[in-house]
């Protein structure tokens, strides 16, 4: 089977598959099995591949240190900062 590309989704895979390291006919295929191919459930590390690998699209950094200085440190204490948020949430609203 071909399928013809319009110039925009050619240079959209080509310019995907570049920053992922492999060809447009790879990514082509791969994403087409992805998404019409039901496949047995494997583990991230078969064929190769690391979990990173397959989440990277999916995976991003944040350093809350770039918004506020020294950092959010938010998953220190965030059941007592949400009981607080919840708690100050029902002050706010009492005094409407």
């Amino acid at each position: 089977m071909n399928i013809p590309l319009t110039p925009d989704i050619e240079r959209a895979l080509s310019e995907h598959a570049r920053r992922l390291g492999t060809t447009p006919e790879r990514l082509a295929i791969d994403s087409l099995r992805e998404h019409f191919v039901a496949t047995v459930a494997q583990s991230p590390t078969e064929n190769g591949g690391t979990l990173a690998g397959l989440l990277h699209e999916h995976i991003g950094v944040l350093r809350s240190s770039d918004h506020v200085p020294g950092g959010a440190r938010m998953s220190e204490s965030s059941g007592e900062k949400f009981s607080a948020g919840l708690v100050q949430s029902r002050r706010d609203d009492a005094t409407r």
